[in-house]
């Protein structure tokens, strides 16, 4: 996923089979009851799902097989949801998790890895299952590509930090359903390098006496800790989220930095003075060091600004852009179109392939930082504008460039209506839909299986540990 896409947007929980029955309707339980409850399979965010008198239960962190004592902790006409008071029955699959549960972002620790990327390919057949794309019963889901080592792969930590009633300092995660900031000494999913930097600043910010940000009195300075490793170089970028343009003792906590942390090679500060649970302001600025850190995927070297987006997980990308690569089977005359591009690495990573690589995306950031791409990466096949691909795809057709191919690599949200549309009247021969929702995937692939045919689909596992899932569609056109 990469363009038009919001840092700040939190995805919201949705669930694929919550359906309803007359007789469920009937079935009567209140908030506290406990019930017995038999685990029939994994929901799409990772919960397990039973039934109770036939009304479907959804219990976070129980597995298929299991038989769960559980208490209801909110219930509707359609469904119940409940959290676990013991095990009755236990799965073989299941595995001692290592982080803090209380928080997200481990939906699926307790799962054996081996099981986490079958629940990958069954997650996208229940997405199939509600939306019924025409075909979708023979439809190809390839086996998960997995990672050898499912940890420390997050390049990225984006902690808030808040001071606590006792005077400590916590930076970390929300607590699930609430707003009480986890203190997290340890994630095993990110690099070690970003918890390192994050959690040494914040020792540093405590020493220095820099005011905090508090929520209620929208008063203190410091808000969130970004901290971005380079996998390749080990160089790290770290933005200091604040309230105020001003930061307290700046020199020497750039300083310190400097000194504790020989890692970070860049410092920027985002100033965002907003009373919102919005992490990032529009405005970034560099207090000390690079603009920039690199990161190099599949023998290319992308430049990084604090906003550009990037893949969490840098070794999967460059497993995931080798797969884009062989669906969409390019040769030298291809024209090719790379929509959601981001800072250009899918088009950059492809442009050996293909004659010419026209990409879009409505951040004009990305795009500046796309192009910089292309010349630090010798490509003289490949330029970047600034729009959205709905609009600029009729332009160039009218204008006689007419593309071949075509990858998409969207946000959450799926397709825009009117990009799905572009897509089926212009319908290039070559297409590849990279995904990170499946269920926005399922809603699009009804439009699009009008034109085209679903050949396979490659579930990509690039966030181990939870339920995220993502994966590439080869299209052939019809």
């Amino acid at each position: 996923m990469a363009y038009n896409r919001n840092p700040n947007q939190h995805d919201k929980p949705y669930h694929a089979s919550r359906g309803t029955n007359s007789a469920s309707n009937n079935v009567i339980v209140k908030i506290g009851d406990k019930l017995l409850i038999t685990i029939k399979r994994l929901g799409i965010n990772g919960e397990g799902i039973g039934y109770y008198k036939r009304k479907i239960t959804f219990i976070p962190g129980a597995l298929p097989g299991e038989v769960v004592d559980v208490k209801v902790t909110n219930f509707t006409d359609r469904f119940i949801e409940a959290e676990i008071r013991k095990f009755k029955q236990k799965s073989p699959d299941r595995v001692e998790p290592i982080d803090d549960q209380s928080v997200g972002g481990f939906e699926l620790e307790h799962l054996s890895y081996p099981k986490q990327l079958e629940f990958k390919q069954d997650v996208i057949r229940q997405a199939l299952e509600k939306y019924k794309p025409r075909g979708f019963e023979d439809i190809e889901i390839k086996p998960t590509i997995g990672m050898e080592d499912p940890r420390g792969y997050r390049n990225k930590a984006q902690f808030p930090i808040r001071q606590m009633k006792d005077g400590t300092i916590s930076v970390g995660m929300y607590q699930r359903n609430s707003h009480f900031l986890v203190d997290l000494p340890k994630v095993s999913t990110q690099h070690p390098a970003t918890l390192k930097v994050v959690r040494k600043v914040r020792d540093i910010i405590d020493e220095l006496e820099i005011p905090i940000y508090e929520e209620k009195k929208n008063t203190g300075i410091i808000k969130t800790l970004v901290a971005r490793v380079s996998e390749s170089t080990g160089e790290v970028q770290l933005t200091i989220v604040t309230n105020s343009d001003k930061i307290p003792e700046l020199s020497t906590l750039i300083a310190y930095i400097h000194d504790d942390l020989p890692e970070v090679v860049s410092i920027h500060q985002n100033i965002n003075p907003d009373e919102t649970s919005l992490i990032w302001g529009e405005k970034t600025k560099l207090l000390w060091g690079s603009n920039f850190i690199t990161e190099t995927i599949n023998g290319r070297q992308f430049k990084l600004s604090p906003r550009a987006f990037l893949q969490l997980n840098p070794r999967q990308t460059a497993r995931l852009y080798q797969e884009a690569l062989s669906a969409l089977d390019l040769t030298h005359a291809d024209k090719l179109i790379d929509a959601y591009s981001g800072v250009g690495t899918i088009g950059i990573s492809l442009a050996d392939n293909a004659g010419e690589i026209r990409g879009m995306d409505t951040v004009p950031e990305s795009i500046a930082d796309a192009n910089q791409n292309v010349l630090d990466n010798n490509v003289t096949n490949t330029k970047y504008f600034v729009g959205a691909a709905e609009d600029l795809i009729p332009q160039w057709t009218a204008a006689g460039w007419i593309a071949d191919a075509i990858v998409v690599d969207p946000p959450r949200t799926g397709l825009d209506i009117n990009l799905r549309n572009t897509i089926l009247a212009h319908a290039p021969e070559k297409f590849v839909y990279i995904s990170c929702n499946e269920s926005t995937l399922a809603r699009d692939l009804v439009d699009l299986l009008k034109v085209y045919d679903v050949e396979y689909i490659q579930p990509i596992d690039m966030f181990p540990q939870t339920a995220r899932w993502e994966g590439i569609v080869k299209f052939t056109k019809r």
